[in-house]
């Protein structure tokens, strides 16, 4: 069964696509078949793989807005097991276009009916705001990871986000749950990041995972280079966080990962970073 995942959050800058590119990236490195939808006109999460935005045969506009096939949007990630439906500045205007056009709101979810592959996972990476893009990646979703930057701006946008995913469910998909709420950019020198970490305990409970993502350099750098941290700084604090969250989004979703005997290598596909873009793989071991 596909669990679908969109990362949404209507504050800029929480980070939304990186969650969405290093997430995925793990998933694949834990032998999941995962597939990346870009929904945001930035297109940052195509950038962020090393893909030329302005080279793109099809993207996720086309399928949104001409009903270009699926399989015809869908291209290699440069990571085995991470398949990608990349995105470019045509999706600036789809917001426009989707206003006067019939059931708007489900024209991803549509294109999706003969989904191709056997994708364990497909996470969507929403734009920073809660128009026609997002509410299309919502209603296709199974449910919705929430990054928060632990600070007080982004904690004080989340009502309005709750709200939108409530009448989401009230409307047009009622199985949207909570997938979980990651604190981002974490900065322990700062005592108002311990207070909204606090504050969204309260008001998530148990959704909130454990992994915290903190304020690191390398995950900051990777994008530039077109890797996802685990090519690019593999042993970095940001690496390691991802890496915990995809394990915690396993664990929830029903998936154990068995590790084997202490110094036993894992029965599952290694990351091995390579010198140039084109070379970014995932080999087995």
């Amino acid at each position: 069964m596909t669990k679908i995942i969109a990362i949404a959050n209507q504050k800029g800058g929480v980070g939304k696509t990186t969650t969405a590119v290093n997430l995925a990236s793990y998933l694949a490195y834990f032998g999941q078949e995962t597939l990346l939808i870009d929904m945001d006109p930035q297109a940052n999460t195509t950038s962020g793989f090393g893909i030329d935005k302005s080279s793109l045969k099809r993207s996720s506009y086309d399928v949104i807005i001409n009903n270009s096939k699926i399989e015809d949007a869908i291209m290699p990630s440069g990571v085995d097991w991470l398949d990608i439906i990349p995105a470019n500045r045509d999706l600036i205007g789809a917001e426009v276009e989707l206003v006067n056009t019939i059931s708007r709101e489900t024209r991803l979810k549509k294109a999706f009916r003969n989904c191709p592959g056997n994708y364990r996972f497909i996470l969507i990476d929403c734009p920073p705001s809660l128009g026609l893009l997002t509410l299309n990646s919502l209603t296709l979703a199974n449910s919705v990871l929430i990054p928060i930057q632990a600070e007080f701006y982004p904690l004080e946008g989340l009502t309005e986000l709750m709200n939108t995913v409530n009448l989401i469910r009230e409307d047009l998909n009622p199985v949207l749950e909570i997938e979980g709420v990651l604190l981002t950019m974490y900065d322990t020198r700062l005592t108002l990041s311990s207070q909204v970490i606090k504050e969204i305990g309260k008001y998530f409970s148990d959704r909130v995972y454990q992994t915290i993502v903190p304020r690191n350099v390398r995950l900051a750098e990777a994008p530039s280079f077109g890797k996802p941290v685990i090519f690019y700084a593999p042993e970095s604090k940001g690496a390691k966080a991802y890496q915990n969250l995809a394990r915690e989004v396993l664990k929830g979703n029903g998936i154990e990962l068995k590790e084997g005997p202490v110094g036993e290598k894992p029965k599952y596909p290694l990351a091995v970073q390579k010198e140039t873009k084109k070379d970014l793989t995932i080999t087995g071991k």
